[in-house]
């Protein structure tokens, strides 16, 4: 990313997204780079455009709601390493999930952009979507998102919307949708008629699909209109070359999924996002069972009405997946309700859009009752406890936080950061590894291992189950230290 950061800095865009969502889980879960390291970076390079990151309202970049004293926290601290602009959402369209978020952002002094997630249903209409906007200006936002995840959003609709949006709340309105359906460029065109300010996009090369439209085309498309970006399509293309080499680079690690780059009509029938089908196939080739992914499709709308039709985007997006392939893998619908459904079901994720199939209700929550009030609520603080439960691990607010997201990752994530590149005696280490990898062999549990030890298998250390030790983080010291 650096290499190229200045030169898209100098192209005038609104924003540039680079943070947030899943990428936060991804850079300590696999590229072992430390996420907030990675904005301070991009800020050094970045000057004239303002950066963005997306927030889950109350579930921050994590998979459940936090307590407030987490959230503030963790926006006072973005916006300390370099976050401009927050793109508050919640899978629900419950404000009272964004107050918190969305309050500190505004104390910080940065935009606040308040998101109406779309989705298509009975209860989902422009009046209720002009009523989620109207709640958000009230929090004091400074713009508006309609905010598209699966791609689904038409010409029509998406004037309908902006033009309503536009009339009841004035604020600049931006609109987010995905190549998924391949409607997205026209969807941009009439949303820009309808009085739209922003509309996202991605350079070629990351672009269609499950992507955003490319930039280079919609700018070269509204040229000469009134509409009329103002930005050098030179540039951009010269830009979108930098990008093309990169994923040729990567091309032979098939980090991308060729079904993600192509257009999905089917989306327009199940309304799933792409990433959610990804994850859809995991969970089935994890039981043997890709060829049920026919009956699990049919099957998520099912569960979707029955859950009062929630937006599917992380996490609800999760938990109607889930418990799709639950109903079609078990034989009886609701046979097995995973946690996150019955908490769902419970209210504890926020206000559902409709009632839930009261049948479904009683079979999964029996004589419990619905909870109605704003689910943070009910979530004790953590900051302090979890300070003192890690204080050996944590260094700083940004490690604070990072356990207190991803308490697992983050406990090897830190350890590993902290000791890398220090010099340690190879011979050390290849014994205590040796005699780990042994007893765990003994007792039968190579699975239990820790993954950093799974990680260098077999040779030349045979009997040990170990290979490749030298070139392994195992090298890295403190790392046994824990396990032992």
């Amino acid at each position: 990313m650096l290499p190229i950061a200045e030169k898209m800095d100098s192209v005038g865009f609104f924003s540039m997204e680079v943070w947030g969502g899943a990428t936060f889980d991804v850079s300590i879960r696999y590229l072992k780079e430390d996420p907030w390291e990675r904005v301070r970076q991009l800020k050094k390079k970045i000057h004239k455009t303002p950066l963005q990151m997306l927030l889950r309202g109350q579930n921050l970049v994590g998979y459940r709601n936090y307590p407030d004293d987490v959230v503030a926290k963790f926006v006072e601290t973005a916006a300390n390493v370099g976050i401009d602009i927050f793109r508050v959402f919640d899978a629900l369209n419950d404000t009272r999930n964004m107050e918190t978020a969305i309050r500190t952002v505004k104390e910080m002094k940065k935009h606040a952009q308040g998101t109406v997630c779309y989705t298509i249903s009975p209860v989902h209409t422009v009046q209720s979507y002009i009523r989620v906007a109207k709640e958000l200006a009230r929090l004091d936002c400074d713009s508006i998102c309609i905010k598209d995840m699966s791609g689904i959003l038409s010409p029509t609709e998406a004037h309908k919307i902006v033009k309503a949006v536009k009339r009841h709340v004035h604020l600049p309105v931006d609109v987010h949708s995905h190549c998924t359906s391949g409607m997205a460029p026209i969807t941009y065109l009439s949303a820009c008629e309808a009085g739209a300010d922003i509309v996202d996009t991605a350079f070629s090369p990351f672009a269609w699909g499950t992507s955003q439209p490319p930039v280079e085309s919609i700018v070269g498309a509204l040229r000469g209109t009134e509409f009329d970006t103002g930005l050098s399509l030179e540039l951009l293309v010269q830009i979108s070359e930098y990008f093309r080499e990169l994923k040729e680079r990567f091309r032979d690690l098939k980090l991308i999924d060729p079904r993600s780059e192509t257009v999905d009509a089917n989306v327009l029938i199940h309304q799933i996002p792409g990433g959610m089908i990804s994850n859809l196939i995991s969970q089935l080739k994890e039981q043997n069972a890709v060829n049920r992914l026919d009956a699990v499709l049919k099957e998520t709308p099912r569960v979707r009405k029955d859950l009062g039709y929630p937006p599917l985007v992380t996490p609800t997006s999760q938990i109607v997946g889930t418990q799709a392939v639950m109903n079609a893998l078990s034989g009886e619908r609701y046979r097995v309700v995973s946690k996150e459904v019955k908490d769902y079901v419970k209210g504890l994720y926020g206000r559902h859009p409709a009632r839930i199939n009261p049948k479904v209700r009683k079979k999964i929550l029996g004589d419990e009752r619905i909870v109605t009030v704003r689910p943070a609520d009910l979530i004790p603080a953590e900051l302090k406890s979890i300070r003192e439960k890690a204080e050996t691990l944590i260094k700083n607010d940004e490690d604070l936080l990072t356990y207190a997201l991803f308490p697992q990752i983050a406990t090897e994530f830190i350890a590993e950061r902290d000791t890398k590149g220090k010099a340690i005696d190879p011979e050390t280490i290849a014994a205590i590894a040796v005699a780990l990898a042994k007893e765990y062999l003994e007792k039968k549990a190579y699975h239990l291992l820790p993954t950093t030890v799974r990680r260098v298998a077999y040779s030349p250390w045979k009997s040990a189950g170990i290979r490749d030790l030298h070139e392994s983080r195992l090298l890295r010291p403190g790392f046994f230290v824990e396990g032992l």
